[in-house]
């Protein structure tokens, strides 16, 4: 299994290890301490030696952070962690609905006038900036310290050190060679010398590499300076590379990642720097130097947003393989009593099935089975303490995904155990009526995620409900199942390109009853013309890359428009088309059941 059931954090160790953080602090000179969950690399996600925020509150999402001060600890999370927040944190932390509140206020407000730690390493210029702003003509000051989480963790593991390995370029649809000479013409283009990329799935996609220093996502820590000239900086732990020296060829330069602060302070010319994803002390190194520092976006970012006809193609063979194993699971949880099964149970079997492909590298993501309450945690993670035995009437939330070596996955389906209740139907059906909107969209080129975003929410919004995450993600190929900057957001303003993969995931959940949340992976392409439409208006719309079944027995048929119940016929109709060659006899049958026209 590469999924575990493990207690990874628990609310009882949280006052102690406060206790013990706020003495450090004083010894420092410190009123208060910033706690984010990020790394040195400031990706999305963290190696467990740089889980900081979940060994410190016991909280467990992928997002937040926390404010340490002398009289309250602030634990900050968005929409989609609320419910999970208050089950995993302990009385001594006080749960702050983030972003509505901003920790720079919230500081000021708690605080008045101080000294306010943060690692340096840990925070972005961006996110400095955006914190010193709000106590603009106060007496508080942010310090850049070293990390005093680290000098209290007595067992905090060590720096991962997982072998890379070489990317195909048949895959990658592009030579890294190709892809750091692209790119260093945009540089030359606007007058940068270098770019200093920490990104971790930014030096992946551009070296064509893949590694295994964070869990379920196929990354390798380091950092990395390409420069004008199409060469490139590598600062990597040299026994990981020891495989794709030959792959990276003499054009890209290893250096002991203990030797980047220094090569940056002997910079020259014009270096670019990301705002979003440099940390502080970057930026502190490169202005030691003789450089000037030029602020602008990774150059990795969009092109890697973008994907190359080999990199869809290798997608929707990756989801297709993934949507026969789904298909196989549904197949086998349709025969259970399902109420001798457990939250566990479900997980386990559904990795099976992705295991039996013979293809599965990992899983995406850690499986979200949530029954019942559970279903309402959007995040939620089974463990051996929580697991629920399903019961007659629950919602099952199942959302999950596998990577492979041609792509990355991510699906939910929400499944009903035994007799529903109808109120439950109603809510599934008008998900499922925006999961359907955004897919059947057509929008002209420019159109953002935030313009989109609302279409998937309507037939909730107009029966008075909604949902606290954002409607979709972008995803990579074999990289993060989390992947910028495109996304379906109220606050994205990235127009969606041709190649862009995101998700499409509306919800609803009811806190202490039940979950609902429908996703499929969709990729943007160009739109045909269609006749009396403008000719010189350029139109983009959406390809659906996955592919099983929805649960029938969960829609309410009489509030679907006939165009939406066309769209579902028809995309039941595909489903057996594509997936059936790839299934058991037994799984057919079930498949030509489970995709009846409605």
């Amino acid at each position: 299994m590469f999924q575990d059931f493990n207690v990874t954090a628990r609310p009882e160790q949280g006052p102690d290890r406060l206790k013990t953080l706020r003495k450090a602090l004083l010894t420092q000179g410190l009123d208060g301490f910033l706690v984010p969950r990020a790394d040195a690399h400031q990706g999305e996600y963290v190696a467990p030696r740089d889980d900081r925020l979940a060994w410190l509150t016991g909280f467990t999402g992928s997002a937040g952070f926390c404010v340490v001060l002398a009289d309250i600890a602030g634990v900050f999370v968005d929409g989609r962690y609320r419910t999970q927040v208050k089950e995993q944190v302990a009385d001594c932390y006080t749960p702050v609905d983030w972003p509505e509140v901003l920790p720079g206020p919230w500081i000021v407000e708690h605080l008045g006038a101080g000294r306010v730690g943060f690692d340096p390493w840990l925070y972005t210029i961006g996110q400095l900036e955006a914190l010193q702003k709000a106590v603009v003509g106060t007496n508080i000051q942010f310090v850049p310290v070293a990390n005093p989480i680290d000098g209290i963790w007595e067992d905090q593991p060590d720096a991962p050190m997982a072998s890379v390995k070489a990317h195909p370029t048949a895959i990658a649809g592009e030579s890294h060679a190709d892809k750091r000479a692209r790119l260093a013409a945009s540089l030359k283009e606007a007058g940068h010398d270098a770019a200093v990329i920490t990104l971790p799935d930014s030096i992946a996609w551009l070296l064509n590499i893949r590694g295994a220093d964070i869990p379920r996502n196929p990354l390798a820590h380091g950092f990395a300076i390409l420069n004008a000239n199409a060469s490139v900086e590598l600062f990597m732990a040299a026994p990981k590379l020891a495989a794709v020296m030959d792959h990276l060829g003499a054009d890209v330069r290893v250096h002991a990642p203990e030797e980047f602060i220094a090569y940056l302070t002997k910079s020259t010319g014009t270096v670019r720097l990301d705002k979003g994803s440099a940390p502080i002390a970057v930026e502190a190194a490169v202005a030691q130097s003789d450089a000037k520092i030029a602020y602008a976006q990774d150059p990795c970012v969009m092109p890697k947003a973008r994907k190359n006809a080999a990199e869809i193609s290798g997608m929707v063979e990756a989801h297709l393989r993934d949507g026969a194993a789904v298909s196989s699971f549904l197949n086998w949880f349709d025969t259970q009593d399902k109420t001798t099964l457990t939250e566990i149970d479900v997980v386990r079997k559904l990795e099976e099935s992705r295991r039996a492909t013979n293809a599965l590298l990992d899983i995406s993501f850690e499986t979200i089975a949530g029954t019942g309450p559970h279903g309402a945690i959007m995040h939620y993670r089974v463990t051996e303490d929580t697991n629920r035995q399903l019961e007659d009437g629950d919602l099952m939330v199942l959302d999950s995904g596998g990577q492979y070596a041609d792509g990355t996955t991510d699906i939910t389906r929400t499944l009903p155990i035994g007799a529903v209740d109808q109120e439950a139907k109603v809510a599934f059906t008008r998900v499922l009526q925006g999961m359907i909107a955004v897919t059947r969209m057509r929008f002209p080129k420019g159109v953002a995620g935030s313009h989109i975003e609302a279409i998937g929410r309507l037939p909730l919004w107009m029966a008075g409900q909604d949902f606290d995450h954002g409607l979709g993600h972008g995803v990579g190929a074999y990289l993060c199942v989390h992947e910028g900057p495109q996304r379906f957001s109220r606050v994205s303003d990235v127009p969606l390109e041709v190649g862009m993969i995101l998700s499409n995931e509306p919800g609803y959940y009811r806190p202490g009853a039940f979950g609902i949340r429908l996703e499929n992976l969709i990729v943007v392409e160009e739109a045909p013309a269609l006749p009396g439409g403008d000719d010189h208006r350029e139109m983009l719309q959406f390809r659906t890359l996955t592919y099983a079944p929805i649960a029938r027995d969960m829609i309410v048929t009489e509030m679907l428009s006939a165009d939406e119940r066309d769209w579902l016929n028809d995309y039941h109709a595909t489903c057996r088309q594509l997936l059936s060659p790839r299934l058991a006899a037994e799984v057919k049958l079930w498949l030509d059941e489970a995709t009846a026209p409605l």
